[in-house]
């Protein structure tokens, strides 16, 4: 009998998927993650990792498994917290839940969950694994959830081989409803539980007060970019390779103060990322605001009107070498060679058509059309129908 170590988080999702784990005939084992200590900094009065491994723990009761709890909040901090305290003092915007994945969840709680003699780790992500053989070798394919509305396969795009090797995803195959429905027949007390919002684990953090523990805030200047600004007006020059072209439209534009006008000021460059429009704080505009680059080394923002803003938008990006994530090793570009492929920048972003073009230093990826707030620090996912093939972060 194959033994499975389930993350149940004390949400509907892993509690089905622990649950369908038995009907299959699996020995299940119930474990939870305490990823988070620092309560000061969570947004309600209530406890969110007190409730919810309470809930973890009567799920694994009516289920009769056995259940403990693991206290990972130093890994977290380390790998999770540090990493993106870093990234967001460079003006990037990190993902935490793609690093909580790969990292935590299929890394340091992977790892106890073997030494207890688990042969599989399951969630309660909605997508599906299958594995193919290629040349007498097992190839592990990720592939899309079911529900559409509620796939999740990009949160696990930088998940290799071997990770892969030792998962499972019990609920991939249903929607959400179903899920719903399995748990309120089985009585489970997570059943009509909302969905979790926010870092993984963490539960509801205000992302701006939680960096300022660590970020110093600095007032700087907010400017507004007109759309007829000069600055999009550049002539496209004449390319002597394909690569040339690509780094060009790849290229964020370098603003300065002399392009815009001074619109409000703020409390920090760090502080925001591209396409945001909340928490800008500037009135009187006929449309809304929205940022078009952040400039932490001389801490300004620029800014400008409406979502169709020319600012936003971008027909390429790149990802350099050593962040270029291949879930399907054997599908690996080598340099000079091309893929078309559907990419997507952020979690539930409907695919977008696109070709990656492989080079020595790293890759570039060209949308057919150009694409909105492509923000650095944040995963690109490509994929071949309904299979995630691979992953890299925007630099």
């Amino acid at each position: 009998m194959k033994r499975v170590v389930v993350g149940l988080s004390g949400g509907v999702d892993s509690s089905v998927a622990a649950y369908l784990l038995m009907e299959q005939g699996y020995e299940v084992i119930g474990l939870f993650m305490k990823n988070w200590h620092d309560d000061s900094v969570t947004i309600s009065d209530e406890c969110p990792w007190l409730e919810d491994s309470n809930d973890a723990l009567l799920v694994a009761e009516k289920l009769g498994i056995p259940f403990q709890t693991v206290d990972l909040s130093e890994q977290y901090k380390e790998r999770i917290v540090d990493y993106m305290f870093n990234e967001y003092e460079k003006g990037r915007t990190p993902n935490p839940d793609v690093l909580c994945n790969r990292e935590i969840k299929f890394d340091v709680f992977m790892k106890i969950a073997l030494s207890l003699g688990a042969d599989y780790v399951a969630t309660g992500h909605y997508c599906r694994k299958d594995t193919i053989t290629q040349n007498g070798k097992e190839v592990h394919r990720l592939l899309a959830g079911v529900d559409a509305n509620k796939d999740q396969s990009y949160f696990l795009c930088q998940l290799s081989q071997e990770q892969l090797s030792k998962a499972l995803f019990p609920i991939g195959e249903l929607t959400k409803p179903q899920v719903r429905e399995i748990a309120a027949k089985m009585e489970l007390v997570t059943a009509e539980k909302k969905d979790s919002q926010g870092l993984c684990f963490i539960g509801k953090v205000r992302l701006p007060e939680f960096l300022q523990q660590q970020l110093q805030p600095k007032e700087g200047t907010i400017y507004e970019v007109n759309a007829q600004s000069d600055a999009y007006k550049t002539e496209k020059p004449v390319f002597a390779s394909v690569k040339e072209q690509l780094a060009f439209e790849a290229k964020n534009i370098a603003y300065t103060p002399d392009m815009g006008k001074v619109v409000g000021r703020h409390q920090g460059a760090h502080y925001y990322t591209i396409g945001q429009r909340k928490g800008l704080n500037v009135g009187g505009t006929k449309e809304p605001l929205f940022i078009i680059a952040t400039d932490v080394a001389s801490n300004a923002i620029y800014t400008g009107q409406g979502h169709s803003h020319p600012g936003l938008f971008r027909k390429a990006l790149f990802i350099q070498e050593s962040e270029i994530h291949w879930v399907r090793e054997d599908l690996a570009l080598k340099d000079g060679e091309t893929m078309d492929v559907m990419v997507r920048i952020r979690y539930r972003q409907p695919l977008q058509k696109a070709t990656l073009h492989k080079f020595d230093n790293g890759m570039y990826i060209s949308f057919e059309q150009p694409q909105s707030a492509i923000t650095e620090g944040q995963f690109a996912a490509w994929h071949v129908n309904d299979e995630l093939i691979g992953s890299g972060v925007i630099s």
